[in-house]
């Protein structure tokens, strides 16, 4: 079986690797081959001790989410302290990536 792995890099020689589609499934290395192994084995090892199974849902059997995900789309399309809150959250993450590779 072929998985995807997203590798970010970080400074001070540390490395993430995560599985794509599978959530909570992410090590640390010192280098790129090493995450990658890391990466390799915790997979391996959640695949030896569990299984994936298919299951049906019958999406009319609860009614408190009568609501489509797409009925809260475009809910800030006239509010207009949308761009400065985005702006503001730009400089947030920007900060927050500089401290990051500062570290």
């Amino acid at each position: 079986m072929q998985y995807q792995v997203f590798l970010q890099s970080y400074a001070q020689q540390r490395f993430v690797a995560s599985v794509v589609g599978i959530p909570n499934l992410s090590v640390e290395g010192t280098t790129e081959a090493d995450a990658i192994a890391k990466i390799k084995t915790a997979l391996e090892f959640q695949l030896a001790t569990g299984k994936f199974v298919t299951i049906e849902v019958d999406a009319a059997a609860d009614s408190t989410h009568t609501a489509s995900p797409m009925s809260c789309a475009g809910i800030f399309a006239d509010d207009p302290t949308f761009e400065d809150w985005m702006e503001k959250l730009t400089v947030i993450r920007q900060e927050a990536n500089a401290s990051e590779d500062a570290e």
